[in-house]
């Protein structure tokens, strides 16, 4: 069976020591809603993020699980290991008084905890403030391992602070726990070895690349019908319109409450041993100490956050929370930014459990790019902190307070401090700052251009503005006004870059990028940028392409990331990325695992494939879509190709400009090569999954691109698909229906065109290219030559689209049925006599009662008719009578019109293929012709 992967990673080192006490608490487990139960030991382990138990336990519970792999990691190394996923368990403490459900639980063969690291009485004997603490023992093992990922087995309810190096204590609502060390720091192992546990499940690095690689190549998904919004994102709305306020220079909204009269239980406790714990980091890392300290003496600094004043810290009115942070680095910066974890619960609660997260106000990165690219001088630019420049309506600060140390200095108490603006971490911020970004341009339409307007509304994506104009000058004021429109939302705009020297010039150094900033930019040569990922070559205006690969195991989850890391949005690299996309998809359709290494017939094309990689790097294509010199424009139009074969399918759209001077220039606008579905299909539905792909890419190209465009052209080598949209009369089957439809609802007929292979640019989408194929090829990025020629210089359209075959196997078949002369019987009598199906069932119900009743009595067992259920005297019809009724009238219909297939499948052998139901697949079920269709193929159980 196939087996799904999680990965698991768990450093264990085995060891006799009994030197420390985990913490390890009696606990009843038993499945949901049952009452069998199970007295065990239970580890609580926050520094696991998933939850583990013995197979010892679950076939103690009498349940299965579905078989998952597992990737354990073991001390730097890894293995793949069996295991089962149990869903629906439930903890509770020893007495039964409280239960917990539990997540997912991972099956291992033992937990890697011993019993010698359980306290027992003489251990505490030692520590006389520990003497209050009630623990209770059983005699069972320890079969479950609990991770952070069921917060309410590790809330803290009450704390025994360590005295003298010793052990301290933490009451959960599953009773006491006792950590710590048991004996003075001088002991020693005699065994050498020393027991260490630290398991770590994570499902999301496979989850995030399986969700951006779908996002990435079905983008056109978000544009097939106009969303509505939810009704909780019209609550979001609403309250952010009716609160929003500018006030000293910076907008102010509320947080967005689910329940305006939202409570949270105070959660101190738990955010003081969050800051334990980080104290512990900043002792063994003074470098991280030191950015941590520096990032939030800045937030203090601007005013981002400020000390509660004395007479607010008692407040018990639920309208305080802490939240407890973190630092994390940049993927492609060596800087630190503290998250605050506002997903961090508490008795079952959380910050972000009670805010609405708010509509997608981002705009759509593709978009965003694609206007990037339209005009020959390009900015770009960043908001500073662009959260932090969004103000928290007063009343709610205390909903973010955290706790921190004056200058950081981990040896001084630990103060009390909130937030006064909206939090990276909080789920509604991305909401709320778009909104205050876009309410900017709102609310200064009537005092800066409409070009200054539309790049604050459509040319942001989060932070980061991308936009491009005709000229210098017009750059010029552009960033001016840009600039100071901004500053009026409180959003300072930074880090500015452009193609051009001399808008640079016009911006003071220190509100440059980093890189140039001390450029001298009449003889130096400016860096490379990155454009929302993309490496943009500011002197030579062209985007680039470098991927570095790190040397790893050949496994299906290595592929994935290394194909996924090709970080190409619009698509010029989509032929080469489709060879390792069809390697993928060789392995999925052979059922490897996530993990395991690739067999050497995939071997070969994957280091084939790897190799050419690194000459990514030569790739260059131009940032703008016009070329240098390229007079007014006068007329735009789209044109797509859409190609299919045994191999993939995809589409490539171009952009065929005409100036004023009637010079031509065709350019790349956006690229799709897919792999074929897992499941076998003809050429000629491939071909028109791709005119289908073509035209929704053209619906959501003319609403990104911001151009006046004349109607778009499609192209396809597939006469077969072009006699399908030229079609007036047919019928076709479902699935050539359903995209013809989507077809002739985004296009004409008229606007679909014939292009030879030879022609065809989208056959490298549907084939793939090699890596000096795709270098070398100008097909693919500018088109078949004849897009530059008069429309009547264009491939001729056959003229025969309106003659499709009847013997196509998409072209429903009319049926013709001659009546016959069947036998005038009574079944066919009563039938013919009733038109409501209702009474035709009721009429049939008792002619089989009677029929029934007749037969017995021809049997001459009197008892028999006395006392079945179907004498005459019986009041009422019961609703298995009508259910045989409905069978029996199905029956004799099917024996009218299908008579031969029903024989033939009485005998257990199949129905010709001439028969009309063939492709139906039908089988016998209570002697009624059923569809066997797809469900015969359906991995059921």
């Amino acid at each position: 069976m196939p087996v799904n992967s999680a990965l698991v990673s768990a450093d264990h080192a085995t060891g006799a020591s009994s030197e420390c006490a985990l913490a390890i608490v009696p606990v009843q487990i038993k499945v949901a809603k049952g009452s069998k139960t199970i007295n065990t030991y239970a580890f609580l382990d926050p520094g696991s993020s998933a939850t583990f138990c013995t197979e010892n336990l679950m076939n103690q519970l009498n349940v299965r699980g579905r078989r998952t792999e597992i990737l354990l990691r073991t001390m730097g190394q890894e293995r793949p290991v069996k295991s089962y996923e149990l869903t629906g368990l439930e903890v509770g403490s020893i007495d039964g008084s409280v239960y917990i459900d539990l997540p997912k639980v991972y099956t291992q063969p033992k937990i890697p905890v011993s019993k010698e690291n359980l306290l027992n009485i003489l251990d505490l004997e030692k520590w006389p403030y520990l003497k209050e603490i009630e623990l209770k023992r059983i005699d069972a093992d320890i079969e479950i391992l609990i991770g952070i990922n069921v917060p309410k087995a590790m809330e803290p309810w009450q704390i025994v602070n360590s005295q003298r190096n010793g052990p301290y204590a933490v009451k959960t609502v599953l009773g006491w726990v006792v950590n710590g060390p048991l004996h003075s720091c001088s002991s020693t192992n005699e065994t050498g070895l020393i027991s260490v546990t630290a398991n770590r499940i994570s499902m999301e690095n496979l989850k995030d690349l399986l969700i951006r690689q779908y996002n990435h190549d079905f983008p056109e998904k978000d544009y097939d019908e106009k969303r509505e919004m939810s009704v909780e994102d019209k609550l979001f709305m609403s309250i952010a319109t009716s609160s929003v306020e500018l006030k000293n220079g910076h907008y102010h909204l509320p947080l967005p409450f689910r329940d305006k009269d939202a409570t949270l239980p105070n959660n101190y406790e738990m955010a003081a041993q969050r800051m334990l714990n980080l104290a512990k980091r900043f002792k063994k890392d003074s470098a991280y100490a030191n950015e941590y300290a520096t990032f939030m003496e800045d937030v203090l600094r601007k005013g981002y956050a400020e000390k509660v004043p004395q007479e607010q810290l008692q407040m018990s009115n639920g309208h305080v929370w802490y939240i407890p942070h973190h630092g994390v680095y940049h993927k492609q910066k060596a800087k630190l930014r503290v998250v605050f974890d506002c997903s961090c619960s508490y008795k079952g609660e959380s910050l972000n459990s009670k805010l609405l997260q708010g509509p997608d106000l981002t705009n759509p990165l593709l978009g965003v790019l694609l206007r990037f690219r339209h005009e020959r001088i390009a900015i770009m630019a960043d908001i500073e902190a662009m959260y932090y420049q969004v103000r928290v309506l007063h009343h709610h600060c205390d909903f973010l307070r955290f706790l921190w140390w004056p200058q950081g200095d981990v040896n001084q108490p630990l103060e009390i401090y909130r937030m006064n603006v909206h939090l990276f971490g909080a789920v509604s911020s991305p909401s709320i700052a778009n909104f205050a970004l876009k309410q900017t341009g709102t609310d200064n339409s009537e005092r800066y251009s409409s070009q200054v307007i539309d790049t604050i509304k459509h040319s942001f994506y989060v932070d980061d503005c991308l936009r491009s104009v005709a000229s210098v000058k017009e750059a010029i004021m552009l960033t001016k006004d840009l600039r100071e429109a901004c500053t009026l939302g409180g959003f300072t705009l930074n880090k500015w870059v452009s193609n051009s020297g001399e808008v640079l010039e016009t911006i003071p150094q220190n509100y440059r990028a980093p890189l140039l900033k001390q450029l001298n930019l009449d003889c130096e040569k400016p860096p490379l940028e990155r454009a929302l990922g993309i490496q943009w070559n500011i002197l030579k205006d062209v985007l680039t392409f470098r991927v570095t690969v790190k040397n790893q195991a050949p496994t299906r989850r290595t592929i994935l990331s290394i194909v996924s890391s090709i970080y190409d949005p619009l698509g010029f690299l989509s032929p080469f990325v489709l060879k390792a996309k069809q390697i993928l998809q060789r392995l999925c359709h052979g059922k490897y695992g996530w993990d395991e290494i690739i067999p050497m017939e995939v071997m070969k094309p994957w280091q084939r494939w790897l190799a050419e990689v690194d000459q990514l790097s030569r790739f260059e294509v131009d940032r703008c879509m016009k070329p240098e010199n390229f007079g007014f424009i006068k007329t735009a139009e789209l044109h797509h190709f859409c190609d299919a074969s045994e191999l993939g399918y995809g589409t490539v759209s171009y952009l065929k400009l005409t100036d004023s001077s009637k010079n031509v220039h065709v350019t790349f606008v956006l690229g799709k090569a897919r792999v074929i579905p897992l499941k076998r299909m003809t050429v000629p539905r491939l071909e028109l999954a791709a005119a289908t792909l073509a035209v929704k890419v053209d619906r959501m190209l003319r609403k990104e691109l911001h151009m006046e465009l004349k109607d778009s052209t499609f192209w396809t080598d597939s006469t077969v698909v072009l006699k399908y949209i030229h079609n007036q009369t047919k019928r076709f089957h479902t699935y050539v229906a359903n995209r013809i439809a989507v077809i002739h609802n985004l296009s004409q007929p008229h606007q679909w065109r014939y292009v030879c292979s030879g022609d065809n640019p989208a056959d490298d989408a549907s084939r793939g290219l090699q890596i000096e194929s795709l270098l070398n090829s100008t097909r693919w990025l500018n088109g078949p030559h004849f897009l530059t020629k008069e429309n009547s210089e264009w491939p001729k359209i056959p003229e025969d689209l309106n003659c499709l075959s009847s013997d196509d196997v998409e072209v429903k078949r009319e049926i013709t049925t001659n009546y016959l002369n069947l036998q005038n019987n009574a079944t066919t009598r009563i039938i013919e006599h009733y038109s409501s199906w209702s009474k035709l069932l009721r009429a049939v119900a008792w002619w089989l009662r009677l029929k029934k009743l007749l037969m017995l009595r021809t049997q001459r067992d009197k008892a028999l008719v006395m006392d079945s259920k179907w004498k005459v005297e019986q009041k009422g019809l019961t609703p298995e009578n009508l259910d045989e009724a409905e069978k029996s009238i199905i029956r004799y219909d099917q024996q009218r019109f299908f008579d031969p297939e029903l024989t033939l499948l009485r005998k257990g052998k199949h129905i010709k293929s001439d028969s009309s139901i063939h492709k139906l697949d039908p089988i016998l079920d209570e002697g009624i012709l059923m569809i066997g269709g797809r469900l015969s193929k359906a991995a059921l159980p």
